[in-house]
């Protein structure tokens, strides 16, 4: 019986969720089916329902605008789904209740040190941003024993509530964007400022020659951020395409139970 998947957002369009899947499944010779859907804003809980009261229907991935709206729909949170306040994965558990999940985190991580050889254990880490991007990421690199993690924002207030999910996590600390100081190991790029194509306003001095930098957005050409660190010297820029096609693996593999292999995937969509 073919196993149906789907991906659900508003605007869902450009999504390469479905080409990404049919990869894994290729690996494995599954018979999967997985499409984009669009869901106008106020059908989202009710087709979450009628799609999981199908047989054959088996998981969905979630996108914006819906992350938050899943997490609160799910019966059963992850523990990092808890955390992020967000859900991009969906299935049914073994007793039938929603399964929510949260793979953004660890599809960054994986990328990190799978694909790119950048060990988060005792390095001093800057994630830029503290939207819901950022927030789900901190447990998972929090668990890859970073020996410091320090969450730079305009906006310190936003800041004061992730450090609230971790109150016990002395390694967690917060920014101004002006206040930062010495060099750091890893910038994270998690901040609004990419949408528009800005530079976060912080000083390159916070860069050298052995920082990695990291844009959480991807795009064919090198973004806007990773350009202007390349620019300032730093060892290494990695975008985000990589991290979409973890996330999706991580997605994959705890609806199937098979670990897809990503490093293919990942060269033939940098194609042009």
């Amino acid at each position: 019986m073919t196993q149906h998947y789907a991906v659900v957002g508003n605007p869902i369009e450009h999504s390469k969720s479905p080409l990404i899947h049919a990869r894994f499944a290729q690996q494995f010779g599954l018979d999967l089916e997985y499409e984009k859907r669009l869901i106008a804003l106020e059908d989202f809980e009710g087709f979450v329902k009628d799609f999981f009261a199908a047989a054959d229907n088996k998981g969905l991935n979630v996108t914006v605008p819906f992350k938050e709206r899943a997490w609160a729909l799910a019966e059963d949170l992850s523990e990092r789904a808890r955390l992020a306040g967000a859900v991009n994965t969906l299935f049914l558990n073994a007793q039938g209740q929603l399964r929510g999940d949260n793979t953004d985190g660890i599809g960054l991580v994986n990328d990190l040190e799978r694909n790119h050889g950048v060990s988060l254990r005792g390095k001093r880490i800057l994630v830029l941003g503290a939207g819901g991007a950022v927030r789900g990421i901190l447990q998972p690199f929090l668990l890859h024993e970073p020996q410091e993690l320090v969450i730079a924002n305009r906006t310190l207030s936003k800041v004061d509530d992730l450090l609230a999910l971790f109150p016990e996590e002395s390694r967690l600390r917060k920014s101004a964007f002006s206040e930062l100081e010495g060099c750091f190991d890893l910038i994270v790029n998690g901040s609004s400022a990419s949408l528009s194509g800005a530079i976060p306003p912080i000083d390159a001095a916070i860069m050298d020659a052995e920082t990695v930098v990291y844009d959480m957005m991807y795009a064919d050409q090198l973004t806007v951020f990773n350009r202007w660190a390349l620019d300032h010297g730093v060892k290494q820029a990695i975008d985000g395409l990589g991290m979409l096609v973890e996330q999706a693996a991580e997605a994959f593999y705890l609806w199937t139970g098979c670990r897809p292999d990503t490093v293919e995937v990942i060269k033939s969509l940098r194609k042009p």
